[in-house]
């Protein structure tokens, strides 16, 4: 992972690797307004619950730095309408809100202090959101290095759509558990479902794991089931947009599908986060607001309409897992098993 990353701040631009140009090209964007962060944000050129929430982060200090205001309560209420134009970006990935709350204290904070002056309230939220990407990458390292004890010496993992370094500041967080394992016993293999309909399995988990050496093979969504009847998978590990107080999960579509066959046949069904995924305000999955995207999405590939036309498509983003159906969260501050109201406040308790 030295010869690439997911996203950065360079010469006043937030940079991302554009994600939708993979694996065939890597090719960056420098981006110098809130709206082409914004719009990176809702094309999936950047994408990962946690990558979102970066990307916003910058975005906000980006608007600070582009924004003309001669005192810093003028400069204030200039960038609010670019915290609102993130916030409409992906409703389900509660990172995004996350990011953009602790740049809002960030700001109320430093409007607080006596004499700030716009240059140093640009500078202020420009280290904010530089120590959110960084913490990032030091929790999903963390992550993983609880995860790993999680997985057996020479299991086959089974993962869903990206949860890499790609989803993340850097590492990742179910490929986080990955490359912990991996880093502790090289026999460990990774099987990647493509993840209909953007294929983010196919283009995004297998690019990365492959350029980390990590073995890795690709499965349509619809082996798995076969595979875990001919004992072929040992456990399912899978990263999370949300998780709501009780435990219930949102991941991209098909998640849920995965938790149980692996209920069926016996195999662990694991699910990695920060715990800024956990979102205390959401009760249960129920009430976790679920994304529809453009059916375009499914009915194409590439530039071949694979549907008729005239004929409906739906395209959800994102299922719910219901907690009794997860073995363990892992976060970085160890795992919530059973996944639960009661065992996410432990890990929250334990953090602060």
């Amino acid at each position: 992972m030295s010869d690439w990353f997911t996203l950065d701040w360079e010469d006043r631009q937030v940079v991302i690797l554009d994600q939708r140009e993979l694996p065939e090209r890597e090719t960056y964007l420098r981006l110098d307004t809130v709206e082409g962060v914004a719009q990176a944000i809702e094309t999936l050129a950047v994408r990962g619950a946690p990558a979102i929430g970066c990307a916003a982060a910058l975005g906000v200090a980006l608007a600070a730095h582009t924004a003309f205001a001669v005192t810093a309560s003028e400069l204030a209420l200039a960038i609010e309408p670019d915290f609102e134009r993130l916030a409409r970006t992906r409703p389900t990935a509660v990172n995004l809100f996350w990011a953009l709350s602790a740049m809002r204290a960030e700001l109320e904070t430093a409007l607080r202090e006596p004499g700030i002056g716009t240059d140093n309230l640009r500078d202020r939220l420009l280290k904010r959101a530089q120590r959110i990407v960084q913490e990032d990458a030091a929790i999903c390292r963390q992550i993983g290095s609880v995860g790993a004890g999680l997985v057996s010496r020479g299991a086959r993992i089974l993962t869903h759509c990206n949860a890499g370094a790609l989803a993340t500041a850097g590492y990742g967080t179910a490929l986080g558990v990955v490359r912990s394992a991996f880093k502790a016993d090289p026999s460990v293999t990774v099987l990647a479902g493509e993840t209909r309909p953007l294929l983010q399995g196919a283009r995004l988990t297998a690019w990365e794991l492959s350029r980390d050496g990590i073995p890795v093979s690709v499965l349509t969504d619809s082996m798995p089931a076969s595979l875990m009847q001919k004992g072929e998978i040992d456990l399912v590990i899978v990263g999370a947009d949300r998780i709501a107080r009780n435990g219930d999960v949102a991941n991209k579509i098909g998640t849920y599908g995965l938790a149980v066959l692996a209920r069926e046949h016996g195999i662990p069904f694991y699910v990695a986060a920060p715990l800024s995924t956990v979102d205390l305000d959401t009760a249960t999955g129920d009430d976790i607001p679920i994304e529809e995207r453009d059916g375009s999405e499914v009915s194409s590939i590439g530039n071949r309409e694979m549907v008729p036309p005239g004929v409906p498509v739906r395209s959800p983003a994102f299922d719910v897992t219901p907690a009794r159906l997860v073995d363990a969260i892992v976060t970085e501050a160890g795992l919530a098993k059973p996944p639960g109201e009661a065992t996410l406040a432990k890990l929250f308790e334990k953090k602060h």
